[in-house]
């Protein structure tokens, strides 16, 4: 006799266990891990999922019930997909079901097609043939499949050609009879290299992304799992495509926020990447021009390989030259514009050449920061050396430690009246541009004009063949687009991410900012990129400019270091969520009460609690807490005790 653990109805959470039931004769052959079965619950039959089976149980047998019947037609689970949610609940704090429910394709009814992919008509030769590689992109490759057993950081600059590289790798893996999972950060900006990976790779190739139905998600899914694709393209969720033979996970663009997910669980793609090319015996590669400072710390620690392109792919084409403009001088020259006069002037300028502007305003993680325009001076907090959040009634909070002060109506530095949140949007930039260069085609993307299901190809495309001079827009614009006539990239206000309420802040304005510049001078024309800033001096800036990732790292893991801030030191985040604000107050004081009474003897530092950015969302409150301490088998312990500790209300606990 045989039994078979079962997790059972996965949008139960609070059903977070295994069920054990006897595996009948007649099904025998058919119950496996991962299989969909249908078994009895109470008073009525539930379907669930086969975790284990084995010839014995520790319950009394005459109480176990039997399994009914295998689900027809639906997908087996990849047993390493099981272990890689088992993996994902202890990493994260989420339960299995909901580990579960995100590697799983959800069975959704679909008409039988051919699957539709989504991309812009842009020009592209057809690369079918041989791919010609340069003596770095062929170093890397070589490289990279000498060993597949680490995991590989391909750091090259921007436009070094690293989808050329990709290629090859894929071709080779495709020639070993192996599938490969292509992530990009948001396919749909990413529509160009789509195209020249689907023109070569053909009905081969499946491609995942939120402009899909479930449906059509769906059928991508079965393909995979039937051998049909030999590579899926696609968001963090291809991450969980099953494929019987996964041989490569390339992560693209592997700094990228989207990686990071936003709804429970919590997951790092890069993480959970790894460790499903671990599980499946794969190769791991990781792309960028500006990789986060944990990975290239890892490579530099030997734990990942690094290989480096460090010269433009295309003949003759350049890193474009780049100038900071102080806006605090253009201020006191009586120039109250958004843009520079350098700037302006260049704008005419590519005007007249018929060449095309790229209008970058950079508001990742902006949040409110109050700033001086005459001296640049940003209040921040004094114990997390972040800047203060401005709330309403004219409270400045910081959002990890809850320290908070009024708002200055001078500068404390300077004295000068011109002290203010810092806000600007691209409609408004969109309508100055319009007043001050009228002849100009201008073009905007951001979410309000990419609402529609073709919003961002028909932007891409019409900007692509020139049928626009001007294009605004913040991140979206700088993901891997590649205009060959765009010589000139101007950064609005450089300083909106530079001083978001994270410590990340200089790390992810230096990679805008590089990406940015890696816009311009693609092609034979020469590039100029124009940074306004109130902080001209400030060594993020500088280093982006120079575009000396090197010069940055170096810099920045000092600061890290000093504050024990990751990747130097360690740090838990610890997000706690709930419809009652009241729960959701109590057990994140319980919990830190129970973290300081355990480890009192230990020298571990915790911030908060404070609440997050946005208090709640989607009628749930949200606060959270930090555990920084430099021993990440400390912290591993204490993430376990805030999984494992009895709870006493239903808070949702997320664990970054």
């Amino acid at each position: 006799m045989k039994y078979a653990s079962v997790i059972v109805d996965i949008s139960l959470q609070k059903l977070d266990k295994t069920f054990d039931y006897e595996v009948p004769a007649e099904l025998d052959e058919r119950i496996k891990v991962g299989v969909k079965v249908t078994v009895p619950f109470g008073s009525r039959q539930i379907t669930g999922y086969v975790l284990k089976v084995r010839e014995e149980t520790a319950f009394e047998k005459e109480k176990i019930k039997s399994i009914i019947s295998v689900v027809e037609g639906s997908l087996r689970i990849d047993p390493s997909l099981i272990e890689l949610a088992i993996f994902m609940r202890d990493r994260y704090g989420c339960t299995l079901n909901q580990a579960l429910k995100t590697v799983m394709p959800s069975k959704k009814t679909v008409a039988k097609k051919k699957t539709r992919v989504e991309h812009a008509t842009v020009e592209a030769k057809e690369p079918t043939e041989h791919i010609a590689l340069n003596s770095e992109q062929q170093a890397a490759v070589s490289g990279i499949l000498s060993d597949l057993s680490k995991p590989a950081l391909l750091h090259g600059i921007t436009g070094s050609g690293k989808t050329q590289v990709y290629m090859a790798l894929i071709d080779e893996m495709i020639s070993r009879g192996k599938q490969v999972i292509l992530l990009i950060p948001e396919i749909s900006l990413t529509l160009q290299n789509i195209r020249i990976f689907h023109s070569r790779y053909a009905d081969r190739v499946g491609v995942i992304n939120s402009r899909l139905s479930a449906g059509e998600k769906y059928a991508v899914q079965s393909a995979a799992a039937k051998g049909e694709l030999d590579l899926v393209i696609g968001p963090r969720s291809a991450v969980f495509v099953s494929f019987k033979n996964l041989g490569l996970i390339i992560v693209d663009e592997e700094h990228e926020n989207a990686y990071f997910s936003e709804t429970t669980p919590r997951y790092n793609t890069v993480e959970v990447a790894e460790m499903r090319a671990l599980l499946a015996g794969a190769g791991l590669v990781l792309g960028s021009a500006t990789p986060l400072l944990d990975d290239y710390k890892k490579a530099l620690d030997g734990r990942y390989r690094l290989f480096l392109l460090k010269e433009r792919a295309v003949e003759n084409s350049k890193l474009p030259k780049v100038h900071i403009v102080d806006l605090r001088e253009e201020l006191k020259s009586g120039n109250r514009s958004i843009f520079s006069r350098e700037l302006a002037a260049g704008i005419l300028d590519r005007l007249e050449k018929k060449e095309q502007v790229m209008l970058f305003l950079n508001r990742r993680g902006f949040a409110g920061f109050v700033s001086c325009r005459s001296c640049g001076h940003v209040v921040k907090c004094p114990h997390c050396d972040v800047s203060l959040t401005s709330h309403a009634g004219g409270r400045l909070i910081c959002h990890y430690c809850g320290y908070e002060q009024k708002a200055p109506t001078v500068c404390p530095k300077c004295g000068s009246k011109y002290i203010a949140a810092f806000g600007i949007g691209t409609q408004k930039i969109e309508s100055l541009t319009k007043q001050l260069f009228p002849e100009a085609r201008v073009l905007r993307m951001d979410a309000d004009t990419t609402s529609g299901k073709a919003g961002h190809s028909r932007i891409i495309e019409s900007f692509s063949k020139g049928k626009a001079d001007i294009l605004i827009g913040t991140q979206m614009i700088v993901k891997g687009h590649d205009f060959p006539n765009v010589t000139l990239v101007g950064v609005i206000a450089a300083d909106l991410s530079l001083y978001s309420n994270d410590f990340r802040a200089s790390e992810r304005t230096f990679q805008l900012l590089t990406q940015a510049a890696g816009r311009a001078g693609r092609g034979d024309k020469e590039g100029l990129v124009i940074i306004q800033t109130y902080n001209p001096d400030n060594s993020t800036i500088r280093f982006a400019a120079a575009q000396d990732y090197e010069g940055f790292y170096a810099d920045e893991i000092d600061y890290r270091k000093l504050l024990d801030y990751p990747p130097a030191g360690a740090m838990l985040s610890v997000l706690l969520t709930n419809p009652s604000e009241e729960e959701v107050y109590s057990e994140t004081e319980y919990l830190i009460g129970m973290i300081s009474k355990k480890y009192a003897d230990s020298d571990l530092h915790l911030i908060g609690p404070s609440d997050t950015g946005i208090k709640k969302i989607q009628d749930k409150y949200r606060r959270m807490f930090f555990v920084k301490f430099p021993d990440r088998e400390l912290l591993k312990s204490i993430q376990n005790d805030i999984i494992k500790e009895p709870i006493t209300s239903s808070v949702q606990i997320d664990i970054l």
